[in-house]
């Protein structure tokens, strides 16, 4: 993963504490490394499941990540490959996401590089013996979505329950909940609240963002979304940002009709560095990103001239503590 940080000016902790900051270092690591936020022991993790967008790339699965609280997951999106990448991690030394604990995501909105994943997310851990419903918390039209995934499915569903293959009768079933922006979800590890954002033409109530409160950390992740202000609110000194971002100087050799739409839709790098600037989350990950010919150093370069804190350009199964 590529970072960068600079020297900033002391702020006041957030409800789950501060991370420290880092004196002048950019540097290039391999896909998979960890960054150490907090400490070790740290009860949160964010892993990278997939970093990328609708383009085909070999190096990066469609956009998902997972939080994981103690040894619990909890999933936002679930974009092609997303099985895959868990049990990557879980091989990676992550046990949490082992296939068969892969129980709740949460999707921002129904675009198919973030849902092209559910049918795999549903049926695959229930295959390996997941023992209980997927719960899938989404906006209008979740529903919908999983109610006819599972009818496309219901033949192998059948076949596996009468079949001669062992399988239970839990793990195939599907709890999907239709949200409003407001909180959504409240365990003993963590309170999930959505918020709308703007992302092209798709309504405010169906493309949500999510914060995490968990035991020792506070994040927020915007999913795609052009420059939102509730983005800011909802972060407001959090401990991490995931955000999705594109290039501008490779948006601006970009035909008209596609820089209208990604404008309208997603969120440049100078955008992004003056709204981190704002919303001062002590870490800035920088997920789903467009190059359009440039680099990742370009890009998070224009992220960094208007943020000075920690940001990291985010790779699939890299961990962020």
């Amino acid at each position: 993963m590529y970072f960068h940080a600079q020297k900033r000016a002391k702020r006041p902790s957030s409800r789950c504490g501060a991370v420290p900051w880092l004196l002048a270092l950019l540097a290039l690591a391999a896909p998979g490394d960890a960054i150490v936020g907090q400490s070790p022991e740290s009860r949160t993790r964010i892993v990278i499941l997939g970093s990328g967008t609708p383009n085909a790339d070999p190096e990066r699965s469609g956009p998902s990540l997972a939080i994981v609280v103690d040894s619990v997951p909890y999933l936002v999106d679930a974009g092609p490959g997303v099985v895959r990448r868990a049990a990557a991690a879980a091989a990676q030394g992550i046990p949490a996401l082992e296939p068969p604990r892969l129980a709740t995501v949460f999707l921002t909105h129904l675009h198919s590089d973030h849902t092209v994943g559910l049918p795999d997310l549903f049926l695959t851990p229930w295959v390996l013996e997941r023992d209980r419903p997927l719960r899938v918390v989404g906006p209008r039209g979740t529903e919908r979505m999983l109610h006819h995934i599972r009818e496309a499915w219901l033949p192998d569903i059948q076949n596996r329950l009468f079949g001669m293959e062992p399988a239970n009768d839990a793990g195939h079933r599907v709890d999907a909940s239709d949200v409003e922006p407001g909180v959504v979800f409240q365990d003993e590890r963590v309170t999930v609240t959505a918020f709308a954002v703007r992302h092209g033409s798709w309504p405010r109530s169906q493309s949500f963002g999510y914060r995490f409160e968990t035991p020792d950390r506070v994040i927020v992740v915007s999913g795609d979304a052009a420059p939102s202000e509730s983005v800011v609110e909802m972060c407001d000194g959090c401990d991490v940002l995931v955000h999705e971002v594109y290039a501008r100087s490779g948006w601006e050799r970009r035909d008209a009709i596609w820089q209208r739409y990604h404008a309208a839709s997603h969120t440049s790098g100078p955008e992004l560095g003056e709204l981190a600037a704002r919303a001062r989350p002590g870490t800035l990950v920088l997920t789903h990103q467009l190059l359009w010919g440039a680099t990742p150093e370009e890009l998070v370069a224009e992220v960094a001239a208007g943020f000075d804190g920690r940001i990291v350009y985010a790779n699939d199964l890299d961990v962020i503590r």
